[in-house]
């Protein structure tokens, strides 16, 4: 991590598995920060070109080996998959004492890397709060998000090499305890999907009323109404409801249920 003049302390050998849209990226933003990327771990062909694009010259290897290669192992990979993956590289002696090893599930905290903390790893969870496409615009785009850190309770250790690594990739950390962590991932699902969803539906909406461009008529209305709730909370409210417009109101759930037959109409009042 870089100190005064610009010189730099030791780099971290990092091993990445996987080179998915997630682990490609961070990878990738911690070569940028001056650690080398000793190994990354993909078997479909997209993470194979995902690799040669953003990790280049980055050898393609088995997890456990990747692992092994590794001083900060960066564990990328779905959730349900995080706990099996470490039980198999720490019965596999692919984990050792002194190592850093980070998971980026936003629905676990550091219980599950608890195997490879009773082998002296150092270990923490680092959740970026963003969507990846796993292309290279996502590396600057990490300038602008945070990244949610975990350690076990009293671990300040962990917690401040948590931090230092978002902040080498560009990335503000913010302390997420144990305790609060499926709260926290909760709260991120929600408002992501859901938008999508609110969003797509709306689309589909202007789009049967006749509306060939809904994404241009929407984009303007979202963009407003999405950094108005944001600095203001609800009250960037607006429109019939926030004027007390019942009647208006009232139309709006037939006509959507007419509309969307799948779905039961929404409670606005």
């Amino acid at each position: 991590m870089p100190h005064d003049g610009g010189r730099r302390e030791a780099r971290l050998a990092v091993g990445v598995v996987s080179a998915g849209r997630v682990g490609s990226v961070l990878g990738a933003a911690l070569r940028r920060a001056g650690h080398e990327i000793v190994a990354a771990s993909g078997v479909s062909a997209a993470s194979v070109r995902r690799a040669e694009t953003l990790l280049p010259d980055v050898p393609l290897l088995p997890p456990d080996e990747v692992a092994r290669k590794a001083d900060l192992v960066l564990l990328a990979i779905p959730d349900d998959a995080l706990a099996g993956t470490v039980h198999g590289l720490v019965n596999t002696g692919s984990l050792r004492s002194g190592q850093i090893v980070v998971h980026t599930s936003g629905a676990h905290g550091v219980d599950v890397l608890r195997p490879a903390a009773e082998v002296g790893a150092l270990c923490v969870a680092l959740h970026p709060a963003m969507t990846f496409t796993g292309r290279a615009e996502d590396i600057e785009r990490l300038g602008s998000a945070c990244i949610g850190v975990t350690a076990a309770e009293g671990d300040d250790a962990a917690a401040n090499v948590g931090e230092a690594l978002a902040v080498e990739m560009g990335a503000e950390p913010v302390r997420i305890p144990q305790a609060a962590r499926p709260l926290y991932h909760a709260a991120l699902t929600h408002g992501a999907n859901h938008l999508i969803t609110l969003v797509a539906d709306s689309v589909d909406l202007l789009q049967r009323a006749g509306i060939a461009n809904a994404e241009r008529v929407l984009a303007p209305l979202l963009s407003a109404a999405l950094d108005n709730v944001l600095r203001h909370g609800d009250r960037a409210l607006t429109g019939p409801v926030a004027r007390g417009d019942a009647g208006t109101v009232r139309t709006h759930p037939g006509c959507l249920g007419a509309n969307t037959p799948q779905s039961r109409p929404p409670q606005l009042l």
